[in-house]
Order: C-alpha cells, then structure tokens, then sequence
C-alpha cells in the first residue's frame, strides 16, 4: 500500500481579529510552551469548512447537525420523497436511529428510593442526520411495519408475555411490548441486509466520512473518522487587546447608545490536519473493510477529496465578529506531506516565535517550521513526498516547491508524484 497519510500544514497571519470565542466572550486561548496563545478550536475551523460555498459546490450537501428532532422532522419533510412515501412513519423512524435510555445517576446512592424508581430521562446529543441514509430506514421501517408479525411471531410474543413474571411494582408489560421487540430485531436484520446501501448513503455526506460519527445506542451507526483536526494556534506569545467601542445613537444628543469591549488580536497561526486515506475510503464505501487492498479508482477518488481539503484549509477563514474585523486572510504558506504516519510540527512553536528584526511573526515563522520539519525529517528517517506553496520564501532543498496553490493541489490529486512535462 502507498503512503497512507496526508498531512497538512497551513501558516496563516490574521490581521486583528476575534475568531473564535468562548463562553465569556473572550478570545479562545491556550498555554503551549508556558506562553499563552490564540487558540481557534478544530470544531471551529470544521463547522466553518463544511458551511463553505466551496465544499457544497465541490462535495454537495453536508449532513445536518442537530439534537432536535421536532425542528429535523420539518427539515425532513421538506424533501418531497420522504414528504410523499414515508411522512406516517417519519416519527418512529427518527426515535429508533437515536433510541436511547440514559441517566447521569442512575445508581447513585444518595439517591432516594422514589428517585431511582423514575424512568430514565432521555437524552439526545447533537448528532449529524444524512438525508439518503435516513431514507433507507425510512423505506425498511415502512416494510416491516406494512408486512407485520407472521401468525408464528405473534404467538412467540404472546408466550414471551405469559412467560414473564409479576414485578414488585407496576403491571406485566402487554403482549404489544413484545411484539414490538420482534418488529426492532426486525428492523435490524434488515438495517444489515442494506449495509452496502447504507454505506453508499452515508459516502453521500462528505464531511462526516471525514470527521466521523459517534453513535451510543439506536440505529444511528458510529463513523470512525479519517480526518484528525488540530486546534489552531498562533506561532507566538500573544498579549491580547481590548476594543472599547461605543454605539452612536444619531437621535441622542450627548453620549452613547451603547458601550462595550471585546478582546482581539493578530498573529501567525499554525493549522494542521492529518488525513487517513485507507479510512476515507471504507467510509466512502469504496473498500469493504480496512485490511482491504486500496484500488486506484478508490485511492483517486480519496485524492480528489484530499485535494479540496487542502483548498479549504487554507483559504476558510471563521466568520465571528468578522463584519468588525474583516480578517479574510489567506494562508501564507502550505505544506503537504504523504508519510506513513501522522506527524505534526506543532513543536516548531512550542518556544514562542520572536519578531524578527525589522518587526513582524511570518518570515521567523517560515523558518521554524522549515527547520523543525528538517529535523524530524531526518532524524526519524521518515519516507515522505513533501511539497510547498509559500508567498514568502523557498522551502529547502528536500522539498518540492510549487508556484502556485493550484499546482500544489494538483500535485496532492496526483499522489504527489510529480508529473512528467
């Protein structure tokens, strides 16, 4: 098998801004190397990725990301198949993807007896819903449901029902329970018999084959991811500042409307990304399992992706507080390696990057992370295809420079072997 990873490093000076902020409204940081940095989370850069004009146009819709499933089943029923063929069964067919019982403290012991007799409230997470793939258990719900129990399965229920013994408290549960048990398992059999379909639906969201899915209980099945974000930080210590702004109120005449501050700042930042081709294909359904052989069709097909995530890294920028910042930076410098692992050079910056003498983090950045990259290149022996787009500078001699982020993208789609002129 060829190089499995594709890893990214994206260098990119954001003139003052406010990216991405926490709970106090204040900028997201971090402490690396006992210095405190900007930090902009990988759940911020992802989300932004994902929403982009670039990635519908190049990777179509991307999944819907919500919790409430009053709010999804409106957003379902605006799709005119499921409208039409599956609104009577669109309810039960929501609450079995995410079936799920769960309490908190459930076995406490500080708990009273009245409490541990409640039933377990449930608890939805914020989960990514594929349209096709929820169509499927739409249709395989709508069947068994139509077909219903067989004379034999009825009278299993009815046996299961006599069978049971009285509990302390409450009624036995109605023969209905357990019919509906045998509707579930089902259900279930027929989720598996449609795996190759459902794999097909869900290669149909591009971004949670990349990031993944993690499913606890239901029909609603897990995704490992094969794409790893890092949480984005600057190269350098950062001292933030603080906007103290007014809002003029044009029919007031003396003062404010409004007062306030908010944090900002400017910087080098690092992104990095490591991308795991082999799952990226099973998650596309292009492989059967993971200890497949790749195919060239389904390893070109990882790269065409590959290349439109190095696109997206380096010119998808946060949208907060933007309308006041307008920080719409582009990357300064990218570079893609093919390697057997994932490798970050995040430690190029875990001493602060000074200034360098004329003033400014960019060009003393460039250089550290060229000569970290060096050292763990050839101190660990690692077999990589390197190349580089840089604005600023040209990269060493053991890496391949490309002029334009065009050409590197194309070298990326192309494997990163060079093509012959």
């Amino acid at each position: 098998m060829d190089k499995n990873f594709i890893n990214y490093h994206i260098l990119i000076s954001h003139s003052p801004s406010c990216l991405n902020r926490d709970d106090m409204n204040m900028q997201k940081s971090a402490i690396f190397g006992g210095k405190r940095r900007v930090r902009i989370s990988s759940q911020s850069l992802k989300r932004t990725i994902r929403t982009s004009d670039y990635y519908e146009t190049k990777f179509g819709e991307a999944s819907i990301r919500t919790k409430h499933l009053d709010l999804l089943k409106d957003e379902f029923l605006k799709d005119e198949e499921i409208k039409k063929e599956y609104s009577d069964v669109i309810q039960d067919a929501l609450e079995r993807f995410v079936k799920t019982q769960v309490t908190t403290e459930e076995n406490d012991d500080d708990q009273s007896d009245e409490e541990k007799e409640k039933k377990p409230e449930k608890k939805l997470a914020v989960a990514p819903w594929i349209k096709e793939e929820f169509k499927i258990l739409c249709r395989i719900v709508k069947e068994v449901r139509e077909a219903g129990l067989t004379p034999e399965e009825k009278e299993k229920a009815q046996k299961d029902h006599d069978k049971q013994k009285k509990p302390k408290k409450g009624e036995k549960k109605p023969p209905e329970y357990f019919e509906g048990q045998i509707i579930d398992k089902k259900i279930e059999a027929k989720m598996k018999d449609n795996k190759k379909a459902l794999l097909a639906a869900v290669a149909s969201a591009k971004d949670v084959a990349l990031s993944g899915r993690m499913a606890t209980s239901g029909l609603m099945t897990t995704i490992d991811g094969a794409l790893a974000v890092a949480h984005v930080i600057t190269t350098h210590a950062v001292d933030a500042d603080i906007d103290w702004f007014t809002a003029v109120d044009d029919l007031q005449e003396l003062g404010s409307g409004h007062l306030d501050t908010q944090e900002f700042s400017s910087g080098v930042f690092y992104r990095y990304a490591s991308l795991n081709l082999k799952q990226l294909q099973l998650n596309l359904g292009l492989i059967p399992d993971i200890d497949s052989g790749e195919t060239q069709e389904s390893r070109n097909a990882a790269l065409d992706i590959a290349k439109h995530l190095l696109h997206l890294l380096t010119t998808e920028v946060p949208s907060a507080k933007q309308q006041s910042f307008a920080a719409h930076n582009l990357a300064d410098l990218a570079m893609v390696s093919f390697s057997d692992i994932p490798v970050s050079l995040a430690n190029a910056f875990e001493e602060p990057v000074k200034a360098s003498a004329g003033g400014g983090f960019l060009k003393p950045s460039v250089d550290a992370l060229h000569a970290y990259w060096g050292k763990i290149h050839t101190g660990y022996g690692l077999d990589e295809r390197t190349a580089v787009f840089s604005i600023s500078k040209k990269p060493p001699e053991l890496m391949t420079e490309k002029k334009t982020l065009a050409e590197l993208e194309n070298w990326v789609k192309n494997n990163g072997i060079e093509t012959a002129r």
